[in-house]
């Protein structure tokens, strides 16, 4: 089994994370932030990844620190959970619909960590959530794992929007880890990832 866990204290966020990669145990996930709890589901349920989340910040000052932690520490498990990565497929995609909603998200698990970010959401919030936080906690998880990730996205309802994300970027990241039984090695020329 491929397994990430992490726990992670700062002054700010306190985070105990678990990523199981090829169980589908659903997803347990407490952070405090019920539509990031709702957003994460959603990329554990598509996905198909057991994933395990408890975690508290000082949401007292906004959802900035949480979220972004949230997005270091699951991009420290899933680095641990894929190791050194041989046998994966590395490359996926996947293009999801919600209603008027389209995310288009492309990802190489190939030990680079980039985000390329492209889309607009309507308003300054959803869930209670500043918009903008959407692309720095995707931008915390590939940095810290390693993993390119090109998310593109439009539509008029902002929580599609979202939703649409984070089940693209689940869904792709599910096949870029997946096992290919014709690999026994590094997918790199170089090696290693």
């Amino acid at each position: 089994m491929r397994i990430g866990e992490i726990k992670r204290e700062t002054k700010e966020t306190k985070i105990d994370l678990s990523i199981a990669l090829d169980r589908e145990g659903g997803a347990d996930i407490a952070t405090g932030i019920p539509f990031m709890d709702h957003m994460l589901n959603s990329f554990a349920r598509h996905g198909g990844f057991g994933l395990s989340i408890r975690a508290k910040g000082d949401l007292e000052v906004d959802a900035h620190h949480l979220v972004e932690d949230l997005g270091i520490v699951l991009g420290m498990a899933l680095k641990e959970a894929v190791g050194d990565g041989a046998g994966i497929t590395r490359f996926a995609d996947a293009a999801i619909p919600m209603d008027e909603a389209l995310a288009d998200v492309a990802i190489d698990v190939g030990g680079r960590g980039y985000l390329v970010f492209t889309g607009d959401f309507n308003g300054p919030a959803v869930g209670g959530i500043d918009t903008t936080l959407f692309e720095h906690f995707f931008y915390s998880l590939c940095t810290r794992a390693g993993v390119t990730a090109h998310i593109r996205f439009y539509g008029r309802n902002d929580h599609h929007m979202a939703e649409a994300i984070f089940k693209a970027f689940g869904v792709a990241l599910a096949k870029a880890v997946a096992v290919d039984p014709r690999r026994s090695g590094v997918p790199s020329t170089k090696g290693t990832l």
